[in-house]
């Protein structure tokens, strides 16, 4: 009977899960196998056709949306600034749905993309926070399900050795194509400066710019490090600079830009242990 209902129902939800991601898995391994032709200039080149393929998509939202914010600047007591506010919202809840959809697009290929650049690096040496350290990881087909699901905005519980640093990479890469930032959320400062500079590998040789954010440094290092497309840091940096920025009296001394991606590493310890203890910040009325 029990096998009856399995075959029925289609057995646990994580296996209806990987039965449904496999496809995709096939396919981004299919196209790895065609990068190889592709020169190291052609293979960059994928990056800007990915980055041009969502402006040319979204253009006319964005034209919309910034003509309608011009509009609330002029001194004019005769615009409909409610009206406008409100159709700026439906434009940017329209703009991040049709983005979403774009991404879902480019998945496939952009992840391949990665894989091709990790199996490229393969044997290359570079500086580690001061140790001399070589590239030798190309995603398995185990982290490449975990990349899907990270982007899908689903949980990944992979085990410790399956390479969760090496998973986050893709998501990371392709919601980075937008140019509106993302961030990867770990558990300390050193994870955060070993990550930004291990991973950053994989974003740097496509000209995509890395940052990380260190308990140390000022508001203006700090918006310097918000400003690059992927940017690393602990869940109390990036919460107290929110914080902050709530605060502030002028716009321009806001460090982070309008929150678009995030990846949580240790989601378990990051939203539930850490979260116990609330982050509290005081100032001047």
């Amino acid at each position: 009977m029990l096998k009856v209902l399995t075959s029925l129902f289609g057995g646990k939800k994580g296996d209806r899960d990987m039965k449904q991601i496999q496809p995709l898995v096939d396919e981004i391994n299919e196209i790895y196998g065609t990068l190889d032709n592709l020169s190291d200039d052609e293979l960059r080149a994928k990056t800007q056709e990915f980055r041009d393929q969502i402006k040319e998509e979204t253009k006319e939202i964005e034209d919309e949306i910034a003509k309608l914010k011009l509009e609330l600047k002029e001194d004019s007591e005769d615009i409909d600034r409610v009206g406008i506010h409100e159709r700026i919202e439906e434009l940017e809840k329209e703009l991040k749905e049709l983005t979403e959809e774009i991404l879902d697009e480019l998945m496939v290929e952009a992840f391949a993309v990665v894989k091709e650049t990790c199996r490229r690096l393969t044997g290359t040496e570079f500086d580690l926070l001061g140790q001399k350290t070589e590239w030798n990881m190309i995603p398995y087909d185990v982290q490449l399900f975990g990349g899907i699901v990270l982007h899908q905005g689903k949980i990944a519980e992979m085990a410790t050795g399956e390479g969760k640093t090496l998973v986050a990479t893709m998501p990371l890469y392709l919601n980075a194509l937008t140019g509106k930032g993302c961030h990867l959320v770990t558990v300390n400062d050193y994870l955060a400066r070993r990550d930004a500079a291990w991973m950053g590998q994989i974003f740097t040789w496509h000209g995509l710019t890395v940052g990380c954010i260190q308990n140390t440094m000022d508001s203006g290092q700090r918006k310097q490090q918000y400003d690059c497309d992927i940017t690393y840091g602990t869940n109390n940096e990036f919460g107290f600079d929110y914080l902050r920025d709530n605060m502030v009296v002028e716009e321009d001394e806001m460090v982070q830009r309008p929150h678009n991606y995030v990846i949580v590493d240790e989601v378990d310890s990051v939203l539930i242990d850490e979260a116990r203890t609330p982050l509290i910040i005081s100032g001047p009325i």
